[in-house]
């Protein structure tokens, strides 16, 4: 992980490898930001113009790099873009300021210490500058060189080796211009370190091949960090999950040599008011079992335990911050496969509640194991449930790559959880539970079939998953398909690969709960 400290240097004069500066889109050209003044006048006031010469224009993550002016201890002056200059009187909001520390520390790769000049206007910019540098320095390599860090695999520190086959991320960060002796800075750097370093802990888990992460795997990773700080743990194995009539994950996991798990773990808070119950699905490895995925669709399935990783970071997280409030996290662990013991479309399965489902669909494995866990969940009488899963391919063509959506039991939780998420930078919609798409789940066998109408069908698996929730609790669901992996080149300070979504979201939301913002 990288090192993270608030340092009182002048720019000049700290011994670093690069100093980074902000450079923001004016309408005549490249503004520098504040926060560089001192770099700036080094420059003699010309910093922009030799920007600008460069090619630079201060877009968003664009990243330019000159060498420092003389008198510097670094050689290396970056400048990284932040967009649009703010309004007059404004600041650059937080997810700005995270992005531009993300791609900078990204750019930086390979060098042991940077100091970070960016406008820093309060704690909470030091706090989401931290955020964004931590992120941005991720890296996965623990499956590259000549195998020898492979057998610290699974979940343990892997954004902490220096992979043989790449760069190293960057060592250090010293943040310039916070305030090291202030209570509220060094508090927002405390933050920012134990949930970015948790979330990280989830980008690993997300990231390990399945023939290493398989449910008792999993469930292993939880067990030692739970212990590790102080949370409670209970783990259902194969035979626990039979016993208690947990149909739904032992539906999904009989098809698979590797059996499912039902992890809890418990936070308590002894100044506790409120009970948030979180709910993962943790899929390993999705084929889609007898309902095969075409080819081309199987490659990233590892990433269909994102939800449950999300809600092991999140837990930890809020045992880490000691906030006043109890949050449980449930984490539904299952391998999806085909063979000859694998549920078959057309079988009926009898949940944890009670009620029966036709499986009309092996593919529609999330809501499944979701269910029982949702129900389980319910017995401890939350005062709210949020679950959390990468679970349908709708949601992705109806929101994108970068959106999750929302949908919820209660408008109010609904719109509250979805103005947390923007506000920690996790775009997100609030989506609709349309009653009419409930028909479309009809079966002539079972109480509830696992499929309904075709168009719609996030909706229609949020839908099925309220049919669990305990009566006169609140809940909503997270449909994180589109943020939770992402195929595509990084940027800010998303990785390539397990982004960790909505791990920021739920410790934003316990936060708030913990406050007594939340009713």
């Amino acid at each position: 992980m990288t090192a993270l400290t608030l340092s009182t240097a002048a720019a000049s004069g700290l011994r670093a490898d690069a100093i980074v500066v902000g450079v923001a889109k004016g309408a005549k050209g490249p503004v520098v930001a504040l926060g560089a003044e001192s770099v700036d006048k080094a420059y003699d006031g010309k910093l922009a113009s030799v920007l600008e010469t460069l090619g630079a224009s201060g877009g968003e993550g664009e990243v330019t790099k000159l060498p420092a002016p003389s008198g510097f201890k670094a050689p290396v002056v970056l400048a990284v873009g932040l967009g649009a200059v703010p309004e007059k009187d404004s600041a650059y909001d937080a997810d700005t300021l995270r992005r531009a520390a993300g791609a900078a520390a990204r750019a930086l790769a390979g060098t042991k210490r940077a100091g970070f000049a960016l406008p820093i206007a309060d704690a909470a910019d030091t706090g989401a500058v931290a955020e964004g540098a931590l992120l941005g320095a991720y890296s996965f390599d623990a499956y590259k060189g000549d195998g020898k860090d492979t057998k610290s695999a699974k979940g343990k520190g892997k954004a902490e080796a220096a992979g043989k086959g790449g760069k190293a991320p960057l060592a250090e960060v010293a943040l310039l211009g916070a305030k090291p002796r202030d209570k509220a800075h060094k508090a927002a750097v405390e933050r920012a370190t134990a949930v970015t370093e948790e979330l990280n802990r989830a980008r690993d888990l997300i990231n390990t091949p399945p023939n290493d992460l398989n449910p008792e795997a999993f469930a292993a990773v939880a067990g030692a960090a739970a212990k590790e700080h102080g949370v409670k743990v209970q783990v259902l194995d194969e035979k626990a999950l039979a016993k208690g009539g947990f149909g739904g994950i032992l539906g999904v996991g009989v098809g698979s040599d590797a059996p499912p798990r039902l992890v809890k773990l418990s936070y308590t808070s002894s100044k506790a008011k409120k009970h948030l119950a979180f709910v993962g699905k943790g899929i390993t490895y999705d084929s889609g079992g007898i309902s095969l995925k075409p080819a081309g669709h199987n490659e990233t399935m590892k990433c269909d335990m994102s939800g449950a990783a999300a809600v092991f970071a999140a837990v930890i997280s809020a045992a880490r911050l000691g906030l006043e409030v109890n949050v449980t996290g449930w984490l539904a662990l299952a391998e999806n496969m085909p063979s000859g013991s694998a549920t078959r479309p057309g079988d009926v399965l009898r949940m944890y509640s009670g009620k029966t489902v036709e499986v009309l669909n092996t593919d529609a494995e999330g809501r499944l194991v979701l269910a029982d866990a949702i129900t389980k969940a319910s017995e401890d009488k939350p005062d709210a449930i949020v679950d959390v899963a990468t679970l349908t391919g709708a949601m992705m063509m109806a929101l994108g790559g970068r959106t999750f959506g929302i949908m919820a039991n209660d408008d109010a939780f609904r719109t509250s959880v979805h103005e947390i998420a923007e506000e920690v930078g996790e775009p997100s919609w609030p989506m609709p539970l349309p009653e009419h798409l409930l028909k479309g789940m009809d079966s002539p066998t079972a109480d509830i079939a696992n499929m309904g109408e075709r168009m719609g069908g996030g909706l229609v698996a949020g839908l099925f998953l309220r049919e669990f929730v305990g009566e006169g609790i609140t809940w909503a669901h997270l449909d994180i398909a589109g943020p939770a992996y992402n195929e595509a080149a990084p940027f800010g300070y998303t990785p390539k690969g397990g982004t960790g979504s909505a791990v920021r979201t739920l410790v934003r939301l316990a936060e708030r709960t913990a406050a007594g913002d939340l009713g």
